[in-house]
């Protein structure tokens, strides 16, 4: 049980886990992985060597510490982790193996005179609470989505029905199950757990639902990621006709019912999630401005797609932006990086909007800023992290 003392304890390592955070939980994730294979399955290696993964631990930890005695000033830190994992399948079993890690890394890192026994102690109180919330939430999501209309609790075999090239990088593939039942009506904006063995390596992956639900099937349109095992096997050895192993639906970034102007800003393939909500939005008849972000045209997908949609619905305007534009392009109506004030020109003049966006994370931190400074609520402001969260301050 954690105490107070525990408390006091976790709160004075806060100087510690801000001047060194990052190398504990390299630490941390080398023990973990090289000691325990059975949990290397949900950890996207290509994230280890980055540092993503290892500076997103540091951070959750840390803000953990500092608010140990509020948790409610977490925000939605623990809802965006409970969905990551549900997403994979985590299980409670795994918790006592990470907390054994973690508490190890701890040790060794900060040395004996720092982490004493009372410090470790005090750790390992916090880690068991903080395992207890997300079992206990991700038990219920599990439960819930099992006992859902087209539902299921753990993996579901579902056959690929259709494989699609939408650009020189972007590839979309259909599933629909192979025992022939419902599929759980996901919120537009969620993403979809995938195994897969991989060069005999069992591997799992999320990815946006890139289509909005229709009960009898999902799509996933997967950019193929230089040296990404999982996003190449997918592009060259899964065809149609194959059958893999899905998981339901999860994930808090998710469009939400409104009246107001509804603007839609991604980067590169951080458009998928943003198709599946402008196709939920669209029948609502409320103002819609989308705008993407690419390279170049031949990077650029679904653009016949959103094209033809603008010419059905006329509350629809689009706006593309590319980088360095190609001879022969469809000429976009911006070049360069997409910068503030043209972001701010194409933006519902009064302001008075719904925000979602996603793309590389310089991207999203330009588009977050020109929101802000135009007045937008960050509640009004949703964003979600391709990969371990990031921050954007």
């Amino acid at each position: 049980m954690l105490s107070t003392e525990h408390r006091a304890i976790v709160r004075a390592t806060v100087p510690l886990l801000e001047a060194g955070g990052e190398a504990l939980t390299t630490h941390f994730y080398g023990i973990l992985l090289s000691e325990h294979p059975e949990v290397r399955p949900y950890f996207n290696q290509a994230n280890q060597v980055t540092g993503d993964q290892p500076r997103a631990l540091a951070n959750g930890v840390l803000m953990y510490a500092k608010h140990i005695d509020r948790l409610e000033a977490l925000g939605n830190m623990v809802e965006m982790i409970v969905n990551k994992h549900v997403s994979l399948r985590i299980r409670a079993e795994h918790y006592p193996i990470v907390g054994a890690c973690l508490l190890r890394a701890i040790r060794e890192v900060l040395g004996p005179e720092i982490a004493t026994d009372e410090v470790i102690d005090a750790w390992g109180a916090a880690y068991g609470q903080l395992a207890g919330i997300l079992a206990g939430a991700e038990k219920t999501a599990y439960d819930t989505v099992a006992g859902a209309e087209g539902g299921w609790r753990d993996g579901r075999a579902f056959r690929v029905v259709d494989k699609v090239r939408e650009s020189d990088e972007i590839t979309s593939f259909h599933f629909e199950p192979v025992d022939g039942g419902p599929v759980y009506a996901h919120a537009a904006g969620q993403y979809i757990g995938i195994r897969l063995i991989v060069d005999g390596v069992d591997a799992r992956r999320n990815y946006s639902l890139s289509a909005a639900a229709d009960g009898k099937g999902y799509r996933i349109s997967v950019k193929r990621l230089p040296g990404g095992a999982v996003s190449n096997h997918l592009h060259d050895a899964v065809h149609v006709g194959d059958v893999v192993e899905l998981f339901p639906p999860s994930g808090q970034f998710v469009l939400e019912e409104s009246e107001r102007p509804l603007v839609l800003i991604s980067g590169g393939v951080g458009i998928t999630p943003t198709l599946a909500m402008l196709e939920r939005a669209l029948p609502s008849g409320r103002p819609i401005v989308f705008i993407h972000a690419a390279r170049h045209g031949g990077v650029h997908a679904f653009r016949d797609t959103i094209d033809a949609l603008a010419e059905k619905h006329p509350q629809l305007t689009r706006r593309y932006c590319y980088e360095h534009p190609r001879d022969g392009d469809v000429a976009p109506d911006a070049t360069g990086f997409l910068d503030r004030d043209t972001l701010a020109s194409w933006l519902p003049a009064a302001h008075d909007m719904d925000a979602y966006f996603l793309g590389p994370k310089p991207f999203m931190k330009t588009v977050r800023n020109v929101l802000r400074e135009l007045g937008v609520p960050d509640a009004r402001a949703k964003y979600e992290f391709f990969g371990p969260a990031a921050s954007l301050d």
